[in-house]
């Protein structure tokens, strides 16, 4: 008897149903075709298992399964659940007909029982495309794949639960969590807040205008002088996620098998700090079966890479395609796959080996030639990435033993989310355009125009601070960002000044 039942494979973040036929007919063998990697050929012996546990009887008899499309590689476990019904219901002992209105997926255990899966996020988005009335898949993945409106999403914990549904002989609840009500959820999880930090007032406004324009931003400076602190607490004055980003970044983690059981949305933007040890396939994403990497993992979020220098040079430089570009392509021979990648780059690093080149207290014991061989292991077309380059200067005794109180996160991301909300009505009508950061130099001639006192500021600044032309471009996208903080229609000579303030390695300090 010939049966088929639904699963799908995921290529990217995106999936494809997943037809398996199962035939059984007179002989004694077992054949698995469709291109399956070694733990779906695996299965058999699994679901042999999960039935003798559950009093199920598995044919004895010539079993052919074949995965379609055969053309797609497919792999990994979560189809022992898929073959295990289609195996039954070809041997008559569960009945075939919502077979066609549900997808099934899911890994068994010996016993029987199912186990969490990946990607169930793009699994159910592409089963309710397809045009399934449910999708059957493991209790802990159900609140994940329920996000998905208008499909009726069945959490299993076991085979048996599964049988008696197709059967008729029991009822399972669809799982049903309010989509509102887990985006909500958004400012519930504890961040560190910047009113734990003293002083850097200088530091946290270059911070709030990074965060308000979406912009790259590094920061410079000596040994505990506060760096890391202070790119912590940078998605705590981030706005919220909408809707689609959560959906859109939650799948990329739902890939990547990083979700939390029993979640649903993620609840904030990712921040991400990749050891500087990374390969380069840990960081742009890739494998023989490509996974998304760091920078896909921190789409709509942040990616911080501390002490900048440290990490691999070619790694490095592979970051310069998606900064631009805002998505990675991976080719593999068995696939190509595209993953998003529009994250806030965040780095710091110290003034030089030692790190004390520049302290006003501590003498640097490195030679010239040291400090210039540190700085140059970041290309220039690295460092023209980063729209803001800052000193972090060390506290002093005073600002570290001040009882003033700082500025709390809470009030400054206000400020962020204003200046977030007029890019928003302003870049409406581009296409993929959604900050000042993202703006190319014919947005910026449209959106960031100059009059005569700016332009002779900016010819100043460029003579006399022996300013490089890259820096222009950047200069102007930040003023526009001061000006949005500002709540100024136009750019106006105080941001500009601010904005120059910011291009710390153009002034040819190191």
């Amino acid at each position: 008897m010939l049966v088929k039942s639904f699963g799908a494979a995921v290529q990217g973040i995106d999936a494809t149903i997943i037809t398996v036929e199962v035939n059984i007919s007179s002989g004694i063998k077992f054949f698995m075709v469709g291109l399956p990697d070694v733990a779906i050929k695996e299965s058999h012996e699994r679901i042999l298992s999960a039935f003798n546990h559950r009093g199920y009887k598995f044919p004895r008899k010539q079993v052919i399964i074949n995965m379609s499309p055969a053309d797609i590689r497919k792999a990994g476990s979560a189809y022992d659940l898929t073959i295990a019904m289609g195996i039954l219901a070809a041997s008559e002992e569960i009945k075939c007909d919502k077979l066609k209105e549900y997808a099934i997926m899911g890994e068994l255990s010996l016993d029987g029982s199912v186990v969490p899966i990946k990607g169930a996020l793009p699994i159910a988005l592409k089963v309710k495309e397809a045009g399934f009335k449910g999708l059957i898949i493991p209790k802990a993945n159900a609140g994940e794949a329920a996000v998905v409106g208008g499909l009726d999403v069945l959490g299993v914990s076991d085979i048996s639960e599964v049988v008696g549904f197709l059967n008729d002989t029991i009822d399972i609840t669809p799982t049903k969590p309010d989509i509102t009500t887990c985006y909500a959820t958004n400012a519930i999880e504890c961040l560190p807040d910047f009113a734990e930090v003293k002083g850097q007032e200088f530091a946290k406004r270059a911070i709030e205008v990074a965060a308000a324009g979406s912009h790259n931003i590094l920061l410079i400076g000596s040994p505990g002088a506060g760096k890391s602190m202070l790119a912590k607490r940078i998605p705590s004055i981030l706005p919220p996620m909408t809707i689609d980003e959560a959906l859109e970044s939650t799948k990329i983690h739902s890939v990547a098998g990083l979700l939390r059981e029993g979640s649903a949305l993620l609840h904030n933007r990712p921040f991400r700090t990749p050891h500087h040890t990374i390969s380069n396939i840990a960081l742009v994403g890739g494998g023989t079966f490509p996974q998304p990497g760091e920078i896909s993992l921190a789409h709509n979020g942040v990616l911080y890479l501390d002490e900048l220098p440290e990490f691999n040079h070619s790694a490095l430089e592979v970051l310069r395609q998606p900064l631009e570009d805002r998505k990675i392509t991976v080719t593999r021979v068995n696939c190509t796959v595209e993953y998003p990648a529009n994250f806030m780059l965040v780095a710091s690093m110290n003034p030089c080996p030692c790190g004390y080149y520049g302290h006003p207290d501590k003498e640097c014991t490195c030679l010239p030639n040291q400090v210039r061989r540190y700085m140059n292991r970041i290309s220039g077309p690295l460092l023209d990435r980063m729209d803001i380059q800052i000193d972090v200067a060390p506290l002093s005794f005073s600002e570290m033993s001040g009882q003033a109180k700082a500025e709390s996160s809470e009030m400054i991301k206000r400020r962020v989310i204003a200046a977030r909300q007029i890019q928003n009505v302003r870049f409406k009508k581009e296409k993929n355009i959604h900050s000042n950061a993202q703006m190319t130099t014919k947005l910026i001639h449209k959106y960031a125009p100059l009059d005569d006192k700016c332009l002779q500021m900016m010819q100043m600044a460029m003579e006399k601070l022996n300013l490089s032309a890259r820096a222009y471009d950047r200069i102007l996208k930040v003023s526009r960002t001061v000006a949005d903080l500002d709540g100024s229609e136009t750019i106006k000579p105080p941001h500009i000044a601010e904005a120059i303030t910011y291009r710390t390695l153009d002034r040819n300090k190191y």
